[in-house]
């Protein structure tokens, strides 16, 4: 069937919306009308080139929700109708690390950015005036309708918002657990949080949940900064030796607990200022992405090995996306998860490219596409 959805033809490149060719599902597969998208920096670093992909043209996307439209053939336990909130990282169940409970990192994940389906590099469900087209992360959520895997979806609750619930699939989660999982934030602990963006907020909204009695977000812009203090921080501040500074003052000068690098494009420096800003045996936690064949940072392993630091990568929060969705889900219920008032503005698919100038200019927090 025809769909339209916001491509890169090549990177560096800007995503623009053309019409495409969308497959029907085959087995295992679902078939699903976009409800809503949200702007994640991920997809920005793909058309910047910081993330090379596959195959262009590539089809954006990776935090999304929709409606079933359509089930592939001997796909049980799915329906039209359903609703669905998509894992920008798939989970088989049955690799090593699915078994282990660490479904973040299945073995799916290994093939997430060539654009075709996990078993076959050369099997793709879009395409563009005869061209296979990519599909980030095997979704593509900017596409009004897309053709995805069972492995990337999770069914949640009808009355649930998905304009609001597609957040949880990459920004809240990674933020989230990037504190609660991989900081493992504990009761009256001191965290710093660096880079208050889509991933960082939630980041400040985890530290806060988990119980740390200072949580100080840092960011040049002052937009963001005003509105760390709505999610749970208890300071804002402008530089990394502003929070430095202040961390070591409530803590005879040891340092905090945990710092967490959720930069929009992340680099050395901010590892190496991270660390800095930690205590002996504390955790710099890193989960922004940069260039990623950029290698090394500017950090003394002298100060790892005899402080005892640790240096922890976070991959959408160390979470297991088919049980902490639809806990996160549960919070936002209960009203210990803010997720409506992260959503700044929202788009129409046109307006993909404004979305990431305003993102670029400081703007949001995060922006959605409305379908």
């Amino acid at each position: 069937m025809h769909t339209r959805g916001a491509i890169i033809k090549e990177a560096p490149g800007t995503y623009e919306v053309v019409d495409l060719e969308v497959d029907d599902p085959r087995q295992g597969e679902l078939q699903v009308q976009m409800v809503a998208s949200g702007l994640c920096h991920s997809d920005d670093h793909i058309a910047t080139g910081d993330i090379p992909v596959g195959v262009y043209p590539f089809a954006g996307g990776h935090e999304g929700a929709g409606i079933v439209t359509a089930v592939g053939p001997h796909t049980p336990g799915w329906k039209e109708g359903d609703h669905v909130v998509f894992s920008f990282l798939p989970s088989c169940g049955r690799c090593t690390w699915c078994s282990r409970g660490m479904q973040n990192l299945c073995d799916l994940g290994a093939t997430l950015l060539v654009g075709s389906r996990w078993e076959d590099p050369e099997d793709f469900r879009l395409s563009y005036e005869g061209r296979p087209v990519g599909q980030m992360c095997g979704i593509s959520t900017f596409c009004e309708v897309t053709t995805v895997a069972v492995d990337s979806a999770v069914k949640v609750p009808d009355d649930v918002p998905l304009d609001k619930a597609c957040l949880i699939g990459c920004g809240v989660g990674t933020g989230w657990g990037s504190a609660v999982n991989s900081a493992e934030v504990r009761p009256g602990d001191v965290v710093v949080v660096m880079g208050i963006g889509g991933i960082g907020i939630n980041a400040v909204q985890g530290a806060a949940h988990a119980g740390a009695s200072m949580v100080i977000a840092v960011d040049p812009v002052e937009l963001k900064r005003e509105r760390s203090l709505e999610f749970g921080a208890t300071h804002a501040v402008a530089t990394m030796e502003e929070a430095t500074e202040l961390a070591h003052s409530v803590t005879n000068g040891q340092g905090a607990d945990s710092a967490i690098v959720t930069v929009g494009v992340t680099t050395g420096e901010h590892l190496a200022q991270a660390m800095a800003a930690i205590r002996k045996a504390g955790t710099v936690v890193v989960t922004g992405l940069g260039n990623i064949a950029e290698i090394g940072a500017p950090i003394s392993l002298a100060d790892v090995t005899l402080f005892q630091k640790r240096i922890q990568g976070s991959l959408f929060g160390a979470s297991n996306p088919k049980t902490d969705i639809l806990k996160l889900l549960r919070l936002y219920g209960e009203g210990s998860l803010k997720l409506d008032e992260l959503v700044t503005r929202t788009y129409k698919l046109d307006e993909v490219a404004l979305g990431y100038e305003d993102m670029h200019a400081g703007r949001n927090l995060r922006g959605v596409i409305q379908y």
